[in-house]
């Protein structure tokens, strides 16, 4: 593996304001893990990438080792080497920095299994082997949360950057409310234009404090994921540089939804044909076999998609968090969802992922459920045509983040999906995290058994 320096030479004589660079990789939970360098390392970094700890691949949630990955004392935490991803050397904007998205290589040039980003390019690849390539976009939803709780100890929704104004409302749809954050909506659209990124629409969501970002359709899914997990940075900085806080928790609000990050996907054979459009009358086969193996390996798939203890507060009835492995058109009650369209432009929306997921991997298990279920001629079943959340409850479903570990832990489907050393290791992380939460006294416990 190697990278063109002459790409950091070019970059650095086109912005003489840069003085230093966020190498940013990404771990199992999807967080930025890396360093700051200097201006002048750049063109070293390209030419010989950086060398980091395998540990940095295996961490939890709150930076600690988890020693059951591997990567840690079992390799005697040596080192591997990073690169940079060709084409995603960018400047931060409003500031005098860069930012480069690194992967993780072995120091013989083997991709790191352990790496999210190789786990989606491997699945990427054996689809184009089978002569399909991935088509998609994700949507991001989250919170503008004031830096402050409230009396009780409660999070609550920003006030207008632009005016100081609050409210406490579902504001769903009001473009009038968008308003007040139209200081900081400017600021995460300049960022992202920056970044290369097609940052379209913004709504105001289902909840206080809620919002929606919808990204430009790409047809390299790859680039998708990047696109959502550096416009999750972008919108963070530029939140916190306006005095208010952007929440990616799946569910921070008690009484009201949480969010998601749908993704939008379809497929294009060699010539560049939807294989999901319809050739005749009826829905394709194509289409209707990927939703099957989305149905068929959603129940061994619900880690990737709600990998928090708090992802499972997200789902409940009503609050546009599917519930059941369901599949409709037009209907948002359900896990997949074929929205309206033309025939041309058919896909499936897949709305099980909180937006606290990480997108590499919940893509590239959303391609492996696809390539199952178009291998295998898996049919759908009956779509749900009615409201999606008066179905009877699915017993293969995992009821709760624990059994959605134990589910994952055993699964060859998602061993394959994520490549046996990221599901090592995504499934050790999930464990530890588990344990770390199991053993946590909540404060629900004092108030109902402290003094009972």
């Amino acid at each position: 593996m190697t990278t063109d320096p002459s790409e950091a030479e070019a970059f650095l004589a086109a912005h003489p304001e840069v003085e230093a660079v966020d190498v940013v990789l990404h771990d199992a939970n999807g967080v930025g893990r890396g360093k700051i360098i200097r201006r002048h390392e750049l063109p070293a970094l390209f030419a010989q990438g950086r060398l980091l700890p395998a540990s940095v691949l295996g961490l939890d949630i709150c930076g600690e080792d988890v020693h059951e990955t591997g990567l840690i004392w079992d390799t005697g935490d040596g080192d591997v080497r990073a690169w940079p991803v060709p084409g995603t050397l960018v400047p931060l904007h409003g500031t005098r920095r860069a930012e480069v998205l690194m992967t993780v290589h072995t120091l013989d040039g083997h991709p790191m299994g352990a790496d999210p980003r190789h786990a989606l390019a491997r699945q990427i690849a054996s689809m184009a082997e089978e002569g399909l390539h991935p088509a998609g976009a994700f949507e991001l939803e989250f919170f503008l949360l004031d830096n402050d709780r409230d009396a009780a100890g409660q999070v609550q929704p920003a006030r207008a950057v632009l005016d100081g104004r609050v409210s406490r409302r579902t504001e769903v749809y009001s473009v009038d409310h968008l308003h007040g954050m139209m200081p900081l909506f400017d600021a995460i659209y300049a960022g992202a234009e920056a970044a290369g990124i097609r940052a379209e629409t913004m709504i105001s969501e289902f909840a206080p404090g809620q919002y929606e970002l919808t990204l430009r359709y790409r047809h390299d899914v790859l680039q998708a994921a990047d696109d959502l997990i550096r416009l999750k940075r972008i919108v963070r900085a530029q939140a916190r540089a306006m005095g208010v806080t952007a929440c990616f928790m799946a569910k921070p609000m008690a009484d009201s939804a949480g969010s998601g990050m749908h993704l939008h996907v379809s497929a294009y054979d060699d010539r560049g044909r939807n294989a999901f459009a319809e050739t005749g009358p009826g829905w394709s086969d194509r289409l209707l076999h990927a939703i099957g193996g989305l149905k068929a390996t959603m129940a061994e798939s619900m880690l990737v998609f709600a990998p928090h203890a708090n992802s499972w507060r997200r789902f409940a009835a009503q609050s546009y968090a599917p519930v059941s492995a369901s599949w409709g058109v037009n209907n948002r009650s359900v896990a997949l969802r074929i929205p309206e369209s033309p025939p041309s432009a058919r896909r499936i929306e897949h709305r099980p992922a909180g937006v606290d997921a990480n997108p590499y991997l919940v893509a590239a298990t959303v391609l492996a459920g696809i390539r199952h279920g178009l291998s295998a001629c898996i049919d759908p079943g009956a779509e749900v045509s009615g409201n999606g959340y008066d179905l009877p409850p699915d017993p293969d479903l995992p009821a709760d983040w624990r059994a959605a570990i134990e589910r994952a832990e055993g699964s060859a489907f998602l061993r394959d999906a994520l490549g046996p050393e990221m599901h090592r290791t995504f499934c050790a992380v999930k464990r530890a995290e588990w344990a770390r939460v199991a053993r946590t006294i909540a404060d629900v416990d004092y108030d109902l058994y402290l003094h009972a």
